[in-house]
């Protein structure tokens, strides 16, 4: 993917691009963030600078997707898929993604799905596959929107905020 800018829903623009070594220190400010607000992120530590730059290389390296939403200036988001690393799963892509939540309600949601579909028809991928909580319907319902199907859901798998949630299985076949 290259550089591309789009109109948000308040008229403002916003750029999704390929993610930059460059781009680490900003990435980890964004996802401490979000694992403050406690929600919709598997991930409970934030990678060092230097991890993330050596995350970015290595997607590079294996012709993964990794982009970047930058809005006003700052990143507000991402969008990766990464391959499977066996040959028997290399024609499937994990795909996991965030928004602060400055940035949500824009449309960017759709963007980012626009561009990791294209993507993984570009590369090739016959599979992309995700898990959502089943109480970030705002999310779920994106997914379903672009067409990807519930493959499977694990009751009671997630503990957010001390309230149990349910972790779906989806995936979009190309």
């Amino acid at each position: 993917m290259t550089r591309k800018q789009y109109e948000a829903k308040d008229g403002s623009i916003y750029t999704i691009r390929p993610v930059h070594k460059e781009d680490a220190r900003e990435i980890v400010r964004a996802v401490q963030s979000i694992i403050e607000a406690g929600m919709y992120i598997q991930k409970e530590t934030v990678r060092s600078i230097k991890e993330e730059e050596a995350f970015i290389e290595d997607m590079m390296n294996k012709g993964n997707m990794y982009n970047t939403v930058i809005w006003k200036g700052k990143i507000v988001g991402i969008a990766r898929v990464m391959k499977g690393d066996l040959s028997m799963k290399e024609h499937t892509g994990v795909f996991r993604t965030w928004i602060i939540d400055e940035a949500q309600g824009l449309g960017i949601g759709n963007a980012i799905m626009q561009s990791t579909l294209e993507w993984g028809r570009k590369a090739g991928i016959h599979k992309i596959w995700l898990t959502v909580f089943a109480s970030n319907e705002g999310a779920h319902y994106l997914y379903k929107k672009y067409g990807f199907v519930e493959e499977g859901i694990q009751k009671g798998q997630v503990k957010i905020n001390n309230r149990l949630d349910d972790e779906i299985f989806m995936a979009y076949f190309f």
